[in-house]
């Protein structure tokens, strides 16, 4: 089935583009001080994925690692919109007219509209709180409206899976339902904590919590679209 090749080959690229991007702004950043005209922007000594010495858009909205992370997220968003249209065609083969697929279709687009507007808007500067609201508001919708696809998305497939097993690997499908459940967890347990505002929380600074989770989540996020390659089947 086309849809399948297609989106079994877009999604390994889901996974690879924003990964090698925002590591690569990382690495810049840590490393080459030379290409940071503003010397205030450099970051020393910090592996964020477990000190979080750093937020993701610390390193990626100065110049020049914006050019290298923002056509990365617009690229990301468009083969994001390509992924989830792939999957409503999937879905509509093997049992049209299910009731997930809208809400799959919408979460999906959703996040990747906020995806976009999120690096649009990433190095822009008000001091405005009710922007600085904006732009969390978004990257919580992204947060959420992408993990609220990805688990209708297993959700119906394991409804399927009797009509789907000459296409996929289950041991994959049950590695992404592991995934998708981990992930939801630690969204209801931190997104009440990570939304508040400043960095103390009980008299515990959260700021290097924040930034390290930041980092592991969209790690696990665009992780899912690993799983996904490796689930379906070769042609």
């Amino acid at each position: 089935m086309e849809q399948i090749n297609k989106a079994r080959s877009i999604s390994i690229w889901i996974f690879i583009v924003p990964f090698i991007a925002i590591n690569t702004c990382l690495l810049l950043i840590t490393q080459f001080h030379e290409l940071f005209p503003n010397q205030e922007d450099i970051i020393h000594n910090t592996f964020p994925y477990l000190d979080g010495g750093a937020s993701i858009s610390r390193t990626a909205r100065p110049y020049p690692t914006w050019l290298i992370f923002k056509p990365s997220m617009f690229f990301t968003s468009f083969l994001l919109v390509k992924y989830w249209l792939y999957n409503k065609q999937i879905i509509n083969f093997f049992s049209i007219d299910h009731k997930n697929i809208k809400k799959i279709f919408f979460f999906g687009v959703a996040s990747a509209i906020a995806l976009t507007i999120h690096s649009i808007f990433l190095g822009i500067k008000f001091d405005n709180d009710l922007y600085k609201l904006f732009r969390r508001v978004i990257m919580l919708s992204f947060i959420i409206f992408e993990i609220v696809a990805q688990a209708y998305l297993v959700a119906t497939f394991y409804s399927l899976k009797d009509k789907l097993i000459n296409y996929i690997n289950p041991t994959i499908l049950k590695l992404k339902l592991i995934l998708v459940s981990i992930l939801i967890i630690v969204a209801m347990i931190s997104i009440p904590i990570v939304s508040l505002p400043g960095d103390d929380f009980l008299g515990f600074n959260l700021k290097f919590f924040k930034h390290a989770l930041e980092w592991d989540y969209f790690l696990g996020v665009i992780t899912f679209y690993l799983l996904t390659y490796l689930m379906w089947k070769k042609n």
